[in-house]
């Protein structure tokens, strides 16, 4: 069966089975972050990954369905969905036995399954009521250096699952009926069996194709679409890549669960002359033959403003200097800072002017030595 290749939710999730929801939580979020497409462009193994661990967490996330999922495993939804239809133990005519006849119905669903849902009674169910923690939301916004320097507050337009108006996340409201949305109000849902089609009664209507009491407004489900502008505040030092969250703006709970979180995801723009990395700033810094030779206090830029940077007699060029505690704020640690380093670039003297040739004429007769004497003997040529 279909159904055989599944990987088990908690061994998806690498969470034990009796993990309390916060660790099943935070075990998703974290191969959420991993497998995200957004993160892995064009990885279709990736973005199937992401849709198991969607799959497994919706399910080990809603304490129902995951007290079906522990007894009955991949059939839970075959008979949840029974169970809402009045096919349960005790009710109808009995059930027809048809455990020698499996034959191996493709699409999680089996010959012996179909069946035993004609023949195991009638009576129409209740509709299901289930309360479902909303889900996370992701936003990628793209900022400025400055602003992850600094900090910012940004403002983003957002659209998600919000709770319903008109029946405040109930789902219920007023004595009239709508269409089901599940089976288009025919009462019937399609069940498949390798080639073979089924109609069974609709689970969520009970085979009326009407719920009644259903809010006119949400079609029951208790949340509705809402685009909103919020204000996201960017804490100083966020790196390229970094997330945000933003606690109960992801998309509302059904029936008035608790809603998920918003995560933004941020492209830091780089900037022409400093380079992040890490908390680290690098930047480069021109200098004189004199001053590489002589040493000399320099005047360079740094994110915090100007400062000074003594350069060491007989620089060369490519050497690299530090300034302590001059690179960028630590996110979570405001007061912890990176460094930032400066590498020195020798600029060589535009020699148009007789006088500047002639004393680096002198220049070369008083300091003859070769740079280059050692250069064959390490390239080995």
């Amino acid at each position: 069966m279909a159904t055989a290749t599944k990987q088990d939710y908690y061994e998806l999730l690498g969470v034990s089975r009796k993990a309390p929801l916060k660790e099943i939580r935070q075990a998703y979020r974290k191969l959420a972050r991993k497998y995200h497409p957004d993160l892995n462009p064009g990885d279709k193994s990736a973005e199937e990954k992401f849709k198991q661990v969607q799959e497994a967490y919706d399910v080990l996330s809603d304490t129902k369905k995951r007290q079906m999922y522990d007894q009955y495993g991949f059939d839970a939804d075959r008979v949840q969905a029974a169970q809402a239809a009045g096919y349960g133990p005790g009710q109808g005519q009995g059930t027809v036995d048809f455990s020698g006849f499996d034959f191996g119905g493709t699409g999680g669903t089996s010959f012996r399954d179909l069946f035993s849902q004609f023949f195991r009674g009638g009576g129409r169910g209740e509709e299901v009521v289930e309360h479902e923690p909303g889900s996370d939301l992701e936003y990628r916004v793209e900022i400025g250096f400055w602003d992850a320097i600094r900090g910012a507050v940004k403002k983003l337009t957002v659209t998600r699952l919000d709770t319903c108006p008109t029946c405040h996340g109930t789902g219920s409201k007023g004595k009239g009926e709508i269409i089901c949305p599940e089976c288009g109000g025919t009462g019937q849902q399609t069940r498949a069996s390798g080639n073979m089609r089924f109609n069974v009664t609709c689970p969520r209507c009970g085979g009326t194709g009407r719920l009644r009491n259903a809010c006119p407004t949400c079609g029951g489900e208790g949340r509705v679409r809402r685009t909103e502008t919020i204000d996201v505040r960017i804490p100083p030092g966020m790196r390229n890549g970094a997330r945000v969250r933003v606690p109960g703006k992801g998309n509302a709970g059904t029936m008035g669960a608790p809603a998920g979180d918003l995560y933004i995801i941020l492209d830091v723009q780089p900037h022409p002359y400093f380079e992040r990395r890490g908390d680290d700033i690098y930047t480069r810094v021109p200098i004189t033959v004199s001053e590489a030779a002589l040493g000399a206090k320099i005047e360079v830029p740094t994110i915090d403003g100007r400062t000074m940077l003594r350069v060491p007699p007989t620089s060369s060029s490519g050497r690299m200097l530090r300034l302590r505690e001059k690179g960028a704020p630590h996110a979570r640690t405001p007061d912890k800072r990176g460094d930032q380093y400066v590498e020195l670039q020798i600029i060589a003297p535009d020699a148009v002017d007789e006088r500047v040739r002639n004393l680096l004429k002198e220049l070369a007769t008083a300091a003859p030595e070769d740079p280059r004497k050692d250069l064959f003997a390490k390239a080995g040529v």
